[in-house]
């Protein structure tokens, strides 16, 4: 077999291979090649899912007539202004897309300098171009490019639908609009705009108008139950928003990171994020979170990828920490919010019964008005274990003994007549609690409370269940792991790279309550692990922790283990639903998650509370 060089044509279609996958990949490059052009306005037009045409208009800085040849010829750049490729502070590198996109489509580029009175298009067809030709065009640049992959058929085949493609693209616009707030962004498809994105008139409104662009991108609920926060350490600042746990989705779709400007699917950071939420959602839900970090580029490597959607960090544990850190601390400092959006499903539930035939209600109709002014319909008893329970562990400071009571199996229990003189009236000032004031106990599991400007279901199991946890937790970090000594110790063989990473993690491991140490060959000797697991498979709980180190670069399955079992204890140790609850067992309750972060979710990710706002309430009363 001959060696032979190959010709021109033919080396940029590789090329295009790798940059261009589809017109959303293509426009993409372009959009960033406008945003490094110091552009505030861009425009983009498509065709046919970009298939017919990808067209992008911008007002940056624009080309010379000497410079248009060049931005079509590879191995020509102006985003490498130090020669630097590990020092890039642009949305370049890796692919030279514009002669790629050219390979592979009829393209135009019209370009007139900033300063420059004349404005020069240059036409290209399968990678062959034409001289310049003056134009006209106000300052900046247009390329047009027409019928993509005409020159290589056979990748046609595998694009998508029309509306798919269009799909695409938006996701990719959307992706960079959120990065550059300061840039106003328009999207049509033929006569109908998909994306239409002011910029501020004053770059003091940024934070506001990144929120407000989030806003049409993720949702109207994401600004209302998004937290705001941000993180600096060493050469690195973190920025954006994370969602409220109790606002989650079954995909990872809206998840927006961003590294230097740039969006990335990076597998560092996607761990930063389940770390950060694994206390508060289930496994298969995703938080929605839109993240920004800056970072010294130095340290950050973006030719890993040829789309650049990669990224290297010189020291992913850093990073990763920042991350995590920075989220549980906007998380904890949420208190007890949920997401307004479970209020929406509530009230979307209460429809309102039908005028021509009205429902029997379930319960007799009784006005909650002034319903703490009464006392219970029936005798309340003092609560004690009945016999078979275990008295359940309390979370409070002085807690009141929660536990079955033999009170009549009424469905729902109300005060009546006179209030016990330790519970305050309506119009006290304790209605201004954040989740109000007892009123009342909805089958033996809700506590129904009364708030200055709404009306407050709780589920008195999952809210027990997150203060216990919390104080589970609290005790497991102040203590530390207690250890159980194995009678003979477990030898354990690994991969000599799984056992070199357990090694440098042993004090870590220690502390989590594994005592592992060195043995002959790829073999470990396990003498000690955490009591709180009980009897434990050694063996199976090794490799789990020297996986999770290989893929997360800490011993999450460990932590997660240890974790999932305070969760189990926390569950058990609950008030359970099914149980009678004093006016005073109820609202302490109510107090304690008001001081209890992360409150507003029990363990599992479900919501502990939801709050109906009076007016919300008049709504389905005709009221408004």
């Amino acid at each position: 077999m001959t060696i032979r060089r190959l010709p021109t044509n033919l080396i940029n279609q590789i090329a295009a291979g790798e940059v261009v996958e589809r017109p959303a990949s293509a426009l993409k490059e372009l959009v960033e090649n406008a945003l490094d052009a110091g552009a505030t306005f861009i425009d983009l037009q498509i065709r046919e899912g970009g298939r017919a045409l990808l067209s992008v208009t911008d007002n940056g800085k624009g080309m010379t007539v000497d410079e248009l040849p060049l931005a079509l010829e590879r191995h020509a750049t102006s985003k490498l202004p130090e020669e630097d490729l590990f020092h890039i502070k642009t949305l370049g590198f890796r692919g030279e897309a514009l002669p790629s996109i050219a390979s592979v489509a009829r393209v135009t580029l019209t370009s007139r300098a900033q300063g420059e009175r004349e404005a020069w298009s240059v036409n290209v067809e399968g990678g062959v171009h034409e001289a310049p030709k003056p134009a006209t065009h106000p300052e900046g640049t247009r390329v047009e490019v027409r019928d993509l992959f005409y020159a290589t058929p056979a990748r046609l085949k595998f694009l998508k639908s029309p509306t798919t493609e269009t799909a695409y693209i938006v996701e990719s616009v959307s992706r960079l609009a959120m990065a550059y707030p300061h840039v106003g962004f328009r999207l049509r498809q033929d006569d109908k705009t998909l994306l239409d994105l002011t910029r501020p008139l004053d770059d003091a409104f940024l934070e506001e108008a990144r929120l407000t662009r989030l806003a049409k991108i993720m949702g109207g609920d994401f600004p209302p139950n998004a937290l705001s926060l941000t993180a600096e350490r060493d050469q690195m600042r973190l920025t954006g928003f994370v969602g409220l746990p109790t606002l989650s989705r079954s995909n990872g779709a809206l998840q927006y990171l961003f590294v230097n400007g740039r969006p990335v699917k990076d597998k560092v950071l996607q761990s930063a994020l389940r770390v950060a939420y694994q206390d508060f959602l289930a496994p298969s839900r995703y938080p929605l979170v839109a993240l920004f970090l800056e970072i010294d580029p130095a340290l950050v490597d973006v030719n890993v990828h040829p789309a650049k959607i990669e990224v290297r960090f010189q020291d992913a544990g850093i990073v990763r920490s920042l991350f995590v850190g920075a989220i549980k601390e906007a998380l904890r400092a949420s208190g007890h919010r949920v997401s307004t959006t479970l209020s929406h499903v509530a009230l979307g539930a209460a429809k309102p019964a039908s005028a021509t035939s009205p429902a029997t209600p379930s319960w007799q109709a009784r006005s909650f008005t002034n319903m703490g002014e009464r006392t219970p319909s029936f005798v309340q008893p003092t609560l004690a274990p009945t016999k078979g329970e275990t008295a359940p562990i309390a979370a409070f400071s002085s807690p009141p003994a929660f536990s079955a009571s033999q009170a009549p199996q009424e469905a729902f229990a109300v005060y009546e007549d006179a209030v016990p003189p330790e519970t305050p009236r309506a119009s006290d000032e304790n209605t201004s609690f954040p989740l109000g004031h007892a009123r009342a106990q909805v089958h033996r599991t809700y506590i129904v409370a009364q708030a200055e400007d709404s009306l407050i279901l709780v589920d008195q199991h999952a809210a027990h269940e997150r203060l216990v946890y919390e104080k589970l937790k609290e005790d497991f970090f102040e203590k530390g792991v207690a250890r159980q000594g194995l009678l003979v110790p477990d030898i354990i063989e690994l991969s000599a790279a799984q056992k070199a990473l357990v090694l440098e993690h042993t004090e870590t491991l220690e502390k989590m309550g594994l005592s592992v140490e060195g043995f002959g060959g790829n073999c470990l000797l396990v003498r000690e692990t955490p009591a709180l697991l009980g009897p434990v498979d050694s063996k199976r709980l090794l490799q789990d922790v020297a996986a999770s180190l290989e893929e997360e670069g800490q011993a999450l399955s460990l932590q997660e283990r240890l974790f999932e079992t305070l969760s189990t204890m926390a569950c058990h140790g609950s008030v359970r639903a099914g149980k009678y609850m004093s006016l005073e067992e109820m609202n302490t309750l109510l107090r304690q998650m008001e001081r209890t972060p992360h409150s507003g979710q029990c363990n599992h990710g479900r919501p502990t509370y939801v709050e109906l706002k009076v007016s919300d309430i008049e709504k389905l009363f005709g009221r408004r």
